[in-house]
């Protein structure tokens, strides 16, 4: 018997399983049987209404951290230590040995997280102004951070011997947040095929990688036929695998928000399980539908939300919305460079104003504590939060998201499609939100002069009304501003706050 069918079952069914093939299908396909409100038909989605905790939150944080960071070299650590020539093979090489004899089932045991404390990094992530938290759940290496049942590569068994998901869902209930999943394995079936290569010259040419040996199928997944190649597998054993521990994700955990690194995977499969989320939260919550699925799909007439990686909307959506991203490198990588903590602020601001929430990795080590230079990007975003985020918190789109030169001028795309999520702003670009009937202004560059917002003149076809004042977030200082024909026009603040991105309150004329 393969030890991929104990990958899909659970440990109740092992008998079983030694004796017949049929059962572990038959199993697989019991998370398929859909009741409750929602069915999974693309018609049935359209009942879907966005939660407004989702669009009142605006700024998640995410743990996108696992086994890969321990060789301290990124992203993509586990496929590419298998692709010959490439960077990460030679580090393997010199570092740990051939991927014949040492293979990425060998890294998951240094994985320790032995400075890992879930609950002062989420009281550091609250005081940055997160509402919501993101752990992820298992990355395309198929090495779960939740205590399953039906797969021993996890990290209750294994690494850190802790369940991580577990562990930061208490963390961030505690602290008053929403919590959410990241799963990555729809793509981990085709992703993960690299391990059974070999190499083509050397000494070792021809010798298989470690994920060749059958004992080892159920992390590295069993072979793929030559068609299957893409980002999602079309392989139905695979498929009805990946549901079996989506579901068992969802039914352990019941998460707020739930995160596919792909479009809704594998047709009817996938919506099953986007049925399934559904309706067992709605039962979680007495009828009330407070989920959240995200997906790099986007949605007509409503049905889940679309997330985009690295990049962010060139206009306002319709559809509530996220970009994820990370301030540095997915995983853990000596010497990287970080964004700063203006650069998030200044996406933050823009993603709200054009209807979305964003959703940032905070790169972990692979002990689990923070370096300096990140705490310092933690530390300026706290700063910021509270003075600010009344234009942050529970807005919604004002009329346009904003003018000046990132709005007029050429819109770079980024490589998932959006505007990439590091721009070069100036104090001209402003963006807006509102609430409440107030209009908060934020001035995304510190301004050198007097602040000038040609939305809000008196002759402007966006603004019919008088304006009755404005305020300086952040300040009590009394401000000189005047309504001209042609823009409002503010007068350089005395005094400017110690940031870089300026927001203004401006109430209106009743």
């Amino acid at each position: 018997m393969k030890m991929r069918f104990l990958h899909c079952m659970g440990l109740t069914t092992i008998l079983a399983l030694a004796f017949s093939f049929p059962v572990s299908a038959q199993l697989a396909n019991k998370a398929k049987e859909v009741t409750g409100k929602f069915q999974p038909t693309l018609e049935s989605f359209k009942q879907y209404r966005y939660p407004e905790w989702f669009r009142d939150a605006k700024f998640g944080i995410w743990a996108h951290w696992g086994p890969q960071a321990v060789p301290r070299q990124g992203d993509w650590y586990a496929k590419k230590m298998y692709q010959e020539g490439s960077a990460d093979y030679k580090y393997h090489l010199e570092h740990y040995g051939h991927p014949s004899e040492f293979g990425y089932k060998d890294i998951i045991p240094l994985w320790k997280a032995q400075k890992w404390d879930p609950d002062k990094l989420m009281a550091l992530y609250k005081k940055a102004g997160a509402k919501y938290f993101v752990s992820m759940a298992t990355h395309h290496d198929d090495f779960f951070l939740w205590d399953s049942k039906i797969h021993r590569w996890n990290a209750v068994n294994m690494g850190p011997k802790k369940d991580v998901v577990g562990l930061w869902q208490k963390a961030a209930r505690k602290e008053g947040l929403r919590f959410g999943v990241s799963e990555h394995l729809a793509a981990s079936y085709t992703w993960f095929q690299s391990a059974r290569g070999a190499d083509t010259k050397g000494s070792k040419a021809g010798v298989p990688y470690d994920g060749a040996n059958p004992a080892y199928e159920d992390l590295y997944h069993p072979k793929t036929a030559p068609d299957d190649n893409a980002w999602l597998t079309n392989n139905p054993e695979n498929q009805k695998n990946w549901l079996a521990c989506i579901t068992e994700l969802i039914d352990k955990y019941h998460p707020d928000l739930l995160y596919s690194d792909s479009e809704l995977p594998f047709g009817e499969t996938g919506r099953n399980m986007l049925a399934h989320f559904y309706n067992q939260d709605m039962a979680k919550n007495g009828g009330k539908l407070e989920a959240v699925y995200t997906c790099k799909l986007r949605p007509s007439e409503g049905r889940w939300v679309q997330d985009i990686e690295r990049g962010m909307m060139d206009s306002i959506s319709p559809f509530p919305w996220q970009t994820d991203t990370s301030i540095g490198d997915w995983f853990y990588r000596t010497g990287q460079k970080y964004l700063t903590g203006t650069e998030v602020i200044r996406m933050l601001v823009d993603i709200v104003s054009k209807n979305g929430n964003l959703l940032i990795n905070v790169v972990q080590t692979p002990e689990g504590d923070l370096e300096p230079d990140v705490m310092a990007i933690l530390n300026d975003i706290s700063k910021w939060i509270p003075a600010n985020g009344a234009g942050i918190y529970g807005t919604r789109p004002w009329k346009i998201y904003g003018e000046g030169p990132l709005v007029n001028g050429k819109k770079e795309k980024g490589t998932f499609g959006g505007l990439r999520d590091k721009q070069a702003y100036s104090p001209s670009d402003i963006r807006f939100t509102t609430k409440n009937g107030i209009l908060y202004a934020y001035c995304m560059g510190n301004p050198a002069g007097d602040v000038s917002i040609t939305s809000l003149g008196r002759n402007s076809k966006l603004n019919d009304k008088a304006i009755a004042s404005v305020k300086m977030l952040g300040s009590d200082e009394k401000l000189n501003w005047k309504q001209q024909d042609d823009a409002l026009v503010i007068q350089k603040p005395a005094k400017l706050p110690d940031w870089t991105v300026i927001g203004f309150e401006i109430r209106f004329k009743k």
